[in-house]
């Protein structure tokens, strides 16, 4: 599989920030830093236009603040804040990554919302080429549709369909996502559910890429041999 997982789409792990952007002496551009913790308590209208110390992470208002001298002198550069501002970071890959930023906490939440999709889960049903399996894998699939005992997935967190008129088949993913956190409320890890798939015959060309479609909180997944291949995941080879 991919070094990425392909079935991710848009943002996640969405927050925001509070960030002050700071002017200081000479010509160099404004830094941005966040409001030390000691001051978080402080409103918008007592950080704009105040001066302000800083060091490579944090800032400190000074003007009209008790500000202990220890903790003063850990903060060497002498500022004004500019602008308050509300940056909205995603998590990619473990990696923060600012996507921008809002003048107002107000505004970032809206942003945040619609970015996030809370009135609603969208984007969680693929359509990709019944290439990405092997013939092997697709001809299992299409047994363990077949079977009569409709028992035999139970507790794999995974239903398979037919598609007789594309000659395709559709997987329902249950209780995305697949992390070792989401399904405590199953009494299993990930590991345990992979080895309980494998258990149950699906094949492991199958479990690999239904739970990357899981991690990204995919709810269907469709084969189809007439859909297009889906871009940074692997196409089966022969060999499979």
């Amino acid at each position: 599989m991919s070094q990425t997982n392909p079935f991710i789409r848009g943002y996640s792990a969405l927050s925001i920030e509070r960030v002050l952007q700071i002017t200081y002496e000479g010509d160099c551009l404004p830094c941005h830093r966040a409001l030390h913790p000691s001051q978080a308590h402080l409103p918008d209208e007592a950080l704009r236009c105040f001066p302000c110390v800083f060091d490579e992470e944090f800032a400190l208002i000074t003007q009209n603040q008790s500000i202990d001298d220890t903790l003063l002198d850990q903060h060497p550069h002498a500022g004004l804040v500019h602008n308050v501002l509300y940056a909205i970071y995603s998590d990619e890959y473990g990696q923060s990554h600012l996507i921008g930023d809002q003048y107002s906490l107000e505004a970032a939440q809206h942003i945040m919302r619609r970015l996030s999709f809370l009135t609603g889960h969208y984007s969680r049903c693929w359509e990709i080429s019944s290439a990405h399996l092997s013939e092997k894998a697709l001809d299992e699939i299409h047994w363990l549709v077949s079977l009569d005992s409709p028992n035999r997935l139970t507790g794999l967190l995974v239903e398979f369909f037919h598609l007789p008129r594309y000659q395709g088949v559709c997987c329902k993913l249950i209780s995305t996502p697949w992390t070792d956190q989401n399904l405590q409320s199953h009494g299993i890890t990930t590991t345990q559910l992979r080895q309980d798939q494998i258990n149950g015959g699906v094949p492991v060309e199958v479990i690999e890429l239904l739970h990357l479609a899981a991690q990204a909180d995919a709810r269907f997944l469709i084969f189809d041999p007439d859909a297009a291949p889906l871009e940074g995941l692997p196409l089966a080879t022969s060999e499979t």
